[in-house]
């Protein structure tokens, strides 16, 4: 946790805030139904001598659950909502300075559908190809980030130059190569994330590519080569069915010729 902390200057406290907002999300319903409804039910148990008002205080109980199981919900609801805000806080702070393999689940809805199963299935078989899995997904995550990013700022500042333009004061021209400049630098920035996306990309198929040579098709070759060696073994036991059927023929033959040599003696 001190690791984790200097590195994004996250504090304990801070991850202590996220995992409260969590539970008071799933706890909140029960939490303010559960009790109103035990009450509820003492109130009409002692009450159930006198069956009008214990009908009333079950009526006023169900009302109030009722109430209270709706508030829960609602108190749900804005927890789960301040829950995501801090998830996506913590997201910026862990991609200031580059997704790391072990931060991969904290950006799991920016994975693409395919990526999720490959890693589910990679992690299953073999563990030393989804940590470099997880390594390249953090990679493209990065790069996609920096793509997106550098690309929004580099229209901001080319809207900037274009308004630049239309005004005409003393320090114009300075600011307009200082614009220049920025761009420059912004389309670099964007040029460097798209190889890198590229590159990680890439690489994400040729270990998609290795797990499958070392998973499914491995598989496919031990049940080819079982299949291969049926198929060889097979012109052997037909020969054997054969010369099983011939040598039964052959002991029914000599079986039925004394019965008929024996019939025409009798004749």
């Amino acid at each position: 946790m001190n690791e984790v902390t200097s590195r994004y200057d996250i504090s304990p406290r801070e991850y202590a805030r996220g995992r409260n907002l969590k539970v008071a999300a799933w706890l909140s319903p029960f939490v303010l139904t559960i009790p109103i409804a035990i009450i509820t039910l003492i109130l009409v148990f002692f009450l159930s001598a006198s069956p009008p008002v214990a009908a009333t205080m079950l009526f006023l109980g169900f009302v109030a659950t009722l109430a209270a199981l709706l508030a829960g919900v609602a108190m749900s609801g804005v927890f789960s909502y301040k829950y995501s805000k801090w998830k996506d806080e913590m997201r910026e702070r862990m991609a200031l300075d580059g997704i790391k393999a072990e931060e991969i689940e904290w950006f799991q809805r920016e994975l693409r559908p395919s990526e999720k199963r490959a890693l589910r299935e990679i992690s299953a078989n073999d563990e030393l190809l989804a940590d470099a899995y997880r390594e390249t997904l953090a990679s493209r995550l990065t790069a996609t980030r920096i793509v997106r990013s550098s690309k929004k700022e580099l229209m901001r500042t080319q809207q900037r130059q274009q308004k630049l333009r239309s005004l005409h004061t003393t320090h114009s021209t300075e600011f307009q190569s200082q614009i220049k400049n920025d761009i420059q630098k912004l389309s670099g920035i964007n040029n460097d994330a798209k190889q890198m996306l590229a590159e990680a990309e890439s690489r994400l198929q040729m270990i998609e590519a290795a797990a499958m040579r070392g998973g499914s098709l491995a598989g496919s070759e031990v049940a080819l080569k079982k299949l291969a060696s049926r198929a060889a073994e097979l012109p052997l036991a037909l020969e054997a069915a054969l010369i099983h059927q011939e040598a039964v023929a052959e002991v029914e033959s000599e079986a039925n010729g004394p019965l008929s040599n024996n019939d025409g003696k009798d004749q």
